[in-house]
């Protein structure tokens, strides 16, 4: 039997960060803080979007992957372990980048929420305009 080989990445996403290992060969476990994907993401398109790197290079069963994912909430948490994945199947097999890009899966997504200005209730948001 071969030997179990680990990869390692890391993803961040709005205020997430995921430290993601994969091993391999497995059997396609993914746990993610300790509890299983489908335990710890209550939706099921949160699912999908973190097994888009699995699904673009058609190897879902083949990796067992443990995820360790901090701050944010659910949606940018499933951003930043869709972006570790990535690193850490590129770190296994260089030959996946190809695929990997062409979904766009090794960009990171830099958007974040706008700061508040002060004077405004919010980010655009002006207070409401009183002309008497």
């Amino acid at each position: 039997m071969a030997t179990k080989q680990q990869y390692i990445g890391t993803g961040k996403r709005k205020r997430s960060v995921a430290r993601v290992s994969i091993t391999s060969p497995g059997k396609g476990n993914i746990n993610i803080n300790g509890n299983n994907i489908n335990e710890y993401m209550p939706r099921e398109s949160l699912i999908t979007v973190i097994k888009q790197p699995l699904a673009a290079i058609d190897q879902d069963n083949r990796f067992d992957i443990n995820v360790n994912v901090r701050g944010g909430g659910l949606t940018g948490q499933a951003g930043a372990i869709r972006l570790g994945i990535s690193r850490a199947l590129l770190n296994a097999n260089p030959d996946y980048r190809p695929a990997l890009k062409s979904k766009g899966l090794l960009t990171r997504d830099s958007r974040k929420v706008e700061r508040k200005k002060p004077g405004q209730p919010g980010a655009r948001k002006k207070f409401q305009f009183s002309k008497r």
